[in-house]
C-alpha cells in the first residue's frame, strides 16, 4: 500500500494479517492493533513518548530471567492478569487470582500431611481442606502445585539464602480430595520495585505491596485447572494489592488452637494457627 495514512493505516494493518492460518490469531492481532492505535490517536502520542514507551518494554526485556519475569510483572500492575482471570473463572469454581512471576516448574512432592515449615522461621500453621467439583463431590487424585514467601518477603529467586526448593511443592490428594500440609505464615511484601516497572509505580504515585497470601495451582483429570491465591483477611494491605489479585471468596481467617493430639499428628508446637480451605473445580 503505497498511500498510507492516518486514516487507512489501521485497517491496513489489519488486512495485512488476513493470510494468518489461525482465526483466533488472526482475530487477538487484529482487534490489537485496532485498539493500540485508538490508543495512540486518543492520547495524540507524540514520538518521543512512542520512543519511551519502546525503551521501557526493551528495559522489562532485559531485565526478565528466567526466574523472574518482568513482563508478568506488568501484566499484574496494570490490572490485564486479574482481568484475565476473572473473565477465566468458571462459574460454581473457585475464583481465579494471579499467577504472579516467581510459579516454578518441577517443585518436589510432598505427601499428603506432609511438613513445609522446615526450618523456616515464622508462625507455625497447618492447612488443609478438600479438592471438590463444582457440585460439592470430592475429586480424587486431584494434583496441588504450591509457592509461598518466606516471612522476610522472599521468594526463593530472590532469596540467595534460601534453598530452590524452599516452601513450594506438589502434592497429590487422596480419593476423598483431601490436602493438608504444614507452613509458617507468609508475611505481605512489594513486587520487584528495581526495575522498569518499580519505576512506572513510582511514577504513578503507587505503592508496590502485597498482601500475605499462598499460591496454588489445582487441576485433576476431566476438570479446568484453577490458578489461584488464598489471602488473609486480617492482613495490612488486603483492601490495596498492587496486583489487583484479591477475592472476596478467596479470604480466611486463621485461628489458633492448642490441640495437642493435632500438634502431635502433624509435628507442631503448640499454638499453631489453622486454615482451611477447600478449591471447586468446574468440568471441562
Amino acid at each position: 500500500m503505497r498511500n498510507v495514512n492516518a486514516d487507512n493505516i489501521t485497517q491496513a494493518v489489519v488486512r495485512s494479517f488476513d493470510g494468518a492460518a489461525d482465526p483466533r490469531l488472526r482475530e487477538i492481532v487484529g482487534k490489537l492493533v485496532q485498539h493500540l492505535h485508538a490508543f495512540a490517536r486518543e492520547v495524540n502520542l507524540a514520538p518521543e513518548e512512542w520512543q519511551r514507551g519502546i525503551a521501557f518494554l526493551h528495559a522489562a526485556g532485559k531485565i526478565s530471567t528466567d526466574a523472574r519475569n518482568e513482563f508478568v510483572l506488568l501484566s499484574d500492575v496494570t490490572g490485564l492478569s486479574s482481568l484475565v482471570d476473572l473473565l477465566a473463572s468458571g462459574s460454581g469454581a473457585t475464583e481465579r487470582s494471579a499467577l504472579g512471576p516467581f510459579h516454578a516448574e518441577g517443585s518436589p512432592l510432598l505427601e499428603v500431611g506432609g511438613d513445609l515449615k522446615r526450618d523456616n522461621e515464622g508462625e507455625p500453621m497447618l492447612v488443609h481442606g478438600r479438592v471438590l467439583d463444582a457440585a460439592g463431590r470430592p475429586i480424587p487424585r486431584a494434583q496441588l502445585d504450591f509457592w509461598q514467601a518466606a516471612t522476610n518477603g522472599k521468594y526463593w529467586q530472590q532469596d540467595p539464602e534460601q534453598d530452590p526448593h524452599n516452601l513450594r511443592f506438589r502434592m497429590v490428594t487422596g480419593d476423598d480430595g483431601a490436602y493438608a500440609f504444614t507452613t509458617v505464615r507468609p508475611a505481605p511484601y512489594t513486587v520487584p520495585y528495581d526495575g522498569p516497572v518499580g519505576e512506572l509505580l513510582r511514577a504513578g504515585g503507587r505503592h508496590a505491596w502485597r498482601p500475605a497470601h499462598f499460591h496454588f495451582i489445582v487441576s485433576a483429570e476431566g476438570f479446568r485447572a484453577l490458578t489461584t491465591e488464598v489471602f488473609f483477611a486480617d492482613d495490612t494491605y488486603i483492601d490495596e494489592d498492587a496486583v489487583f489479585g484479591v477475592r472476596e471468596s478467596l479470604l480466611v481467617n486463621p485461628r489458633m488452637d492448642s490441640d495437642p493430639q493435632l500438634a502431635q499428628r502433624y509435628r507442631l508446637p503448640l499454638p499453631f494457627h489453622i486454615v482451611e480451605f477447600d478449591f471447586r473445580l468446574a468440568a471441562c
